[in-house]
């Protein structure tokens, strides 16, 4: 597939591309930041709401249920609008509702404005993944994705220890708007990044002339291409064992997020991300906090947690089932060249 002008198979200029993906890293690692500093603050919220754990658990899920609802219809707008602006309007959204955060005064107010979080971070997973897929050369994209999701656990740590160092210094409300506050500033520097063309649903014919495409015609094609159905159930919950597991947790990434966007048109690439968002989240994070919060409220946090390597052993059986097809999936895609905004 033809990836753009530059020589070296850049849709851009070699450094061009990775300040893009500079914003991208960080904006991701404060999607995650600001997705679980929450998780840090559990013992303040405790004491000053006297929430159990299942409700702090539901502070977690609240996120990832409007990701696993709005991540599909958002993932439209991003493959047929505008990626930048798309990933520039979700990074304010879930920038502001974190800073809300802080002024809330109860759990449902609370738990209202995680849901805001989790709307605002509904399509960054899909339009970031399309937006390294295009401008990096096709033998780049799987490194490009691989360091890309290292923000992942990078957020995640810094959200609950600066989470936890800004709620014993100044109290848990500063936590939540401190931490508010890059993520923002990067929103804004996205909006002027160079965007590529919306890519038309078109296939060349037998003649060579080109025929529209139908959108659901597409979206159907997703079910007929094993290795992307096998990739997208697996392992949701591998994000839920921690510490030195979660090195294992994100090492499937690199080749799977490459994968959503290798075997589809090009033309729908964050849709198809988008479905791996809406598994993950609907078999795993979005009912995965609620879960270990109900069986430790009834047990121990111990027993909950041992309960999740049967999970991840299942996820990597489908992962491994996957990719005996993706040659003959990576040879039905339709060839279609994709250029720069002007």
């Amino acid at each position: 597939m033809t990836n753009g002008d530059s020589s070296d198979g850049y849709l851009v200029s070699r450094q061009y591309a990775y300040y893009i993906f500079s914003l991208l890293f960080l904006l991701y690692m404060f999607d995650y930041v600001d997705r679980l500093v929450v998780v840090s603050l559990f013992p303040f919220l405790q004491q000053d709401w006297g929430l159990s754990d299942t409700q702090c658990g539901m502070l977690v899920s609240a996120v990832y249920w409007s990701i696993l609802v709005f991540t599909f219809p958002v993932s439209i707008l991003i493959d047929r609008w505008s990626r930048k602006k798309s990933i520039g309007l979700m990074s304010t959204l879930w920038c502001i509702a974190t800073a809300a955060c802080a002024f809330t005064k109860s759990f449902p107010q609370l738990f209202a404005a995680r849901t805001a979080i989790g709307i605002g971070e509904a399509g960054y997973a899909p339009g970031g993944t399309a937006m390294l897929a295009a401008i990096f050369p096709e033998k780049k994209r799987a490194f490009a994705m691989g360091i890309w999701n290292a923000s992942i656990p990078l957020g995640s740590a810094l959200g609950i220890a600066l989470g936890g160092f800004i709620a014993q210094q100044w109290g848990w409300r500063h936590a939540f708007g401190l931490v508010a506050l890059p993520g923002l500033v990067l929103a804004i520097l996205f909006f002027f990044v160079k965007d590529y063309k919306t890519v038309d649903l078109v296939k060349v014919g037998a003649t060579g002339e080109k025929q529209s495409v139908n959108y659901l015609e597409i979206l159907k094609g997703f079910a007929r291409t094993p290795s992307l159905t096998f990739v997208v159930f697996k392992g949701s919950l591998q994000y839920s064992t921690l510490l030195l597991v979660g090195l294992a947790a994100v090492a499937f990434v690199p080749a799977a997020a490459a994968i959503t966007q290798d075997v589809v048109h090009p033309g729908v690439r964050a849709t198809s991300y988008s479905f791996c968002v809406i598994v993950q989240h609907l078999l795993g994070s979005s009912l995965g906090p609620i879960f270990v919060g109900y069986v430790s409220d009834r047990t121990d946090i111990s027993t909950a947690l041992a309960m999740l390597p049967v999970f991840a052993l299942a996820a990597g059986i489908l992962f491994l089932a996957g990719s005996f097809f993706y040659e003959k999936d990576l040879a039905k895609v339709e060839k279609v060249a994709i250029s720069v905004e002007k």
